[in-house]
């Protein structure tokens, strides 16, 4: 994602301060006995693992990904350690509009930094930040969040970090759903992610976001574990505290820009392998599905499309939807997952319900 390529390496100095086809299947002939319906029989004892998808395209995909990569009389049968399966995060398993949440956080430190800081009123770039101008904020350049950098810049220990990620997490709530940014993850992904674990599969979020930002928080939204958490990162530094105990600070360099061809290349760093499932929602996901296409063995690619304005957001441009600087889907990503038989999730039609509090 544009956006992020342009954002995220800036901003992860800022915090110093403290997406329908079936799933891409190379199988042989005799992975056709497998079939989508256990039959009536089983499925009438068998409760539904997505019951937050409409029966469909989709919904059936993610099934029968299981199903062939499971069964161990499926030429398709994955051994438990190479199942593996890689989300994104912002826009596919939680909201990212107006705008990023840990930008939201980024913004929120500005803002309790201002008191020391009483000549940022005067500057337009700062102002902008202090009333909440979220219109404003979206349409801020990389020399504006380099600017925003110099005037926040300091370094302080990974502890100290996540405290400050943990305690705002905690009490901010997103502006339109007046509910913690914690509650904001949506139903069905949380499904998949469990029906995959219940399967064999390791789930990892692999985020253009924070790493340590997300490690905060992970295994309480997601049942996922700070150590399964890939992400943008800042460099650290091992240094001594008051008490002599011995701790890393973090340092204002860029050690990981987790976006675009960097998720293919940090999913290789930190694991060794390719996964055999990967979702995501934007540009900044295309070769994360790209490279797990790319598996020896079945494969099962999904981007979530953003169609609807009533329950969510509607944003593309793909498919003539309103175009965005948060979370771009555009319509040559839409062609080329047609192409190359991803599964395009559509937010209206594929799921029931988004939230887990929606009625």
């Amino acid at each position: 994602m544009k956006t992020r390529q342009i954002l995220f390496p800036v901003l992860f100095l800022l915090i110093l301060e403290g997406c329908s086809k079936t799933p891409t299947l190379k199988t042989s002939p005799a992975s056709t006995l497998s079939t989508l319906s256990a039959g009536p029989a089983v499925a009438d004892v068998v409760a539904d693992p997505l019951p937050s998808w409409r029966d469909g395209a989709a919904k059936q995909a993610i099934i029968h990904f299981v199903k062939i990569t499971t069964d161990r009389a499926s030429a398709n049968f994955l051994p438990p350690e190479e199942r593996i399966a890689t989300f994104d995060q912002d826009g596919t398993t939680w909201v990212e509009h107006p705008i990023y949440s840990q930008l939201e956080f980024i913004f929120d430190r500005v803002a309790a930094l201002a008191p020391q800081h009483p000549e940022w009123s005067a500057k337009p770039l700062f102002k902008g930040l202090l009333i909440g101008d979220v219109e404003a904020m979206a349409k801020y350049t990389q020399s504006d969040l380099d600017a925003i950098d110099k005037g926040t810049q300091i370094s302080m220990p990974v502890d100290n970090f996540h405290a400050l990620a943990e305690n705002w997490l905690a009490t901010a709530k997103d502006p339109r759903y007046d509910r913690p940014y914690s509650q904001l993850v949506y139903e069905p992904m949380l499904e998949v992610m469990k029906y995959l674990r219940e399967n064999g599969y390791r789930t990892y979020i692999v985020t253009g976001g924070g790493q340590e930002f997300v490690r905060c928080y992970s295994q309480q939204v997601y049942g996922i574990p700070p150590d399964r958490v890939i992400g943008s990162a800042v460099d650290t530094q091992y240094e001594y505290d008051s008490d002599g105990k011995a701790i890393l600070a973090r340092k204002a360099k860029l050690l990981l820009d987790n976006n675009n061809a960097g998720k293919a290349q940090d999913i290789f760093l930190f694991l060794g392998k390719r996964p055999h499932a990967a979702f995501g929602n934007s540009t900044g996901d295309q070769q994360m599905l790209e490279y797990t296409q790319g598996v020896d063995g079945a494969s099962l690619e999904m981007l979530v499309l953003h169609d609807d304005a009533v329950r969510e957001y509607a944003y593309g441009p793909a498919q003539g939807l309103p175009d965005t600087r948060i979370g771009k889907f555009t319509q040559a990503l839409y062609d080329e997952a047609k192409t190359r038989g991803w599964t395009v999730i559509s937010m209206k039609n594929d799921w029931k319900r988004i939230f887990t509090w929606e009625e």
